[in-house]
């Protein structure tokens, strides 16, 4: 089901995703100890809906399921939470630090 492109917006603003401006708003990810993350996707301006495709693009970018993103989103899904998946997935270390940067 697509969802409104502010409510996604939003939901990543709370998760600890910080905005790029460009022609794209680029949301990249910033541990909660504020250190930036290689993990990132983005939403175009002027988009008032994201299609179910464009939403599982973002997921695959963001390195979590279709499900686990709109959790994210959608809120059920803490930020530690999310964390912890990136941490598992050894594209954050344990510890809040990046690792490989």
């Amino acid at each position: 089901m697509p969802r409104k492109q502010a409510d996604v917006e939003y939901g990543l603003k709370n998760k600890g995703f910080l905005v790029a401006d460009s022609h794209h708003h680029y949301f990249i990810y910033y541990s909660l100890e504020g250190k930036k993350t290689s993990v990132k996707t983005k939403t175009s301006h002027g988009q008032r809906e994201i299609s179910d495709d464009l939403i599982a693009k973002m997921a695959r970018q963001l390195k979590v399921s279709r499900s686990v993103f709109l959790n994210l989103v959608d809120c059920p899904l803490s930020r530690k939470e999310y964390e912890n998946i990136l941490v598992s997935l050894r594209l954050l270390a344990s510890g809040d630090k990046q690792s490989g940067n």
